[in-house]
């Protein structure tokens, strides 16, 4: 694409969009966003634009309704100011877990957001690891996901012992995207059975697909957000014969007080991405976080130039600098 690269930055995670921006070696956009005294915002776009191909990262971070808000505002006054392609660059998309009717009379919101940011004026979207593979049709725009499995995989073959690990899968829903993180490591797997004895009450495990007996248990999902289905699948687990556990997480919401939850479980270590920031109150010994701020830059950079994103998946080339 013959238009100058520009990336911008919200507020929910400005030092991964500078990292981004280091990877792309170019400066980061000049905006400013004003809140004022009736809570309202604006935001302003401190540079020309004109006919140019942005990218604004924006992640789904607290306060998670403003941020989502600023960066409508931001694509819109891009937009305005005669941007000549405008992507959302989302690693955690707020509402992504909302994407079914379960039960009467809700909103499928995740649809809703998609939605709004057409509105706004997005062409695309760039995201990683969406909550269920169906969100990507709500977009009615071109939507590239990256996969957490790569750099978390390539972090997990620094770790020594490999050959007693056994993968885990917390319930049948993620045993689909276990295989791709089997796949990467030749490992074999295991699912954890869970049931339901009434409407009202929390799913329960009851049972193990595969064997942990005196091996290392690799707990696999896609995000981590009270730690209560990992604490649970980490006891599971130890009563299963597991001698040690371990974790991974593309996106560690860790809402409430999880960090500390994890500190006093039956686990020994968990790696996650920094798609979403963590806060002071959410960091942990426990917890290694892998930067997949160079995959994001190396994606937006085969958008901007038009080449496969997908290649990424299948072979690491070296990036083009802008």
């Amino acid at each position: 694409m013959n238009k100058q690269l520009k990336v911008f930055s919200g507020g929910s995670h400005p030092e991964f969009c500078k990292s981004i921006c280091g990877h792309l070696g170019i400066e980061l956009g000049k905006s400013t966003t004003v809140r004022f005294s009736n809570e309202n915002m604006m935001v302003q776009i401190e540079e020309n634009v004109r006919e140019c191909d942005v990218f604004v990262v924006q992640t789904s971070a607290s306060p998670v309704h403003e941020n989502l808000f600023e960066l409508l505002i931001m694509i819109d006054a891009l937009r305005s100011a005669s941007a000549s392609r405008i992507t959302a660059v989302m690693p955690y998309i707020p509402y992504i877990r909302s994407d079914k009717k379960d039960r009467p009379r809700i909103s499928i919101t995740a649809r809703l957001v998609a939605d709004l940011l057409k509105t706004a004026g997005a062409d695309r979207v760039l995201t990683m690891d969406l909550h269920s593979a169906q969100a990507q049709g709500f977009f009615r725009m071109p939507v590239d996901q990256l996969l957490g499995a790569g750099p978390i995989c390539d972090r997990l073959r620094q770790e020594e012992g490999r050959e007693n690990w056994v993968l885990v899968a917390a319930d049948a829903g993620e045993a689909k995207d276990l295989g791709r993180y089997a796949n990467r490591l030749d490992l074999p797997m295991a699912i954890i059975d869970k049931r339901r004895d009434g409407d009202d009450e929390r799913p329960r495990a009851v049972s193990l697909i595969g064997d942990v007996k005196g091996k290392v248990a690799v707990i696999v999902d896609d995000e981590i957000a009270s730690g209560g289905t990992l604490i649970e699948a980490a006891t599971f687990l130890k009563e299963k014969g597991a001698d040690k556990v371990l974790a991974t997480a593309t996106h560690p919401i860790f809402s409430s007080n999880a960090a500390e939850r994890i500190d006093g479980a039956f686990i020994d270590k968990v790696f996650v991405t920094d798609t979403v920031p963590l806060r002071d109150n959410q960091q942990s010994e426990k917890v290694e976080v892998i930067s997949v701020a160079k995959d994001f830059a190396e994606a937006i950079s085969r958008i901007h130039d038009g080449r496969s994103v997908s290649e990424l998946f299948h072979a690491k080339k070296p990036m083009k600098q802008g």
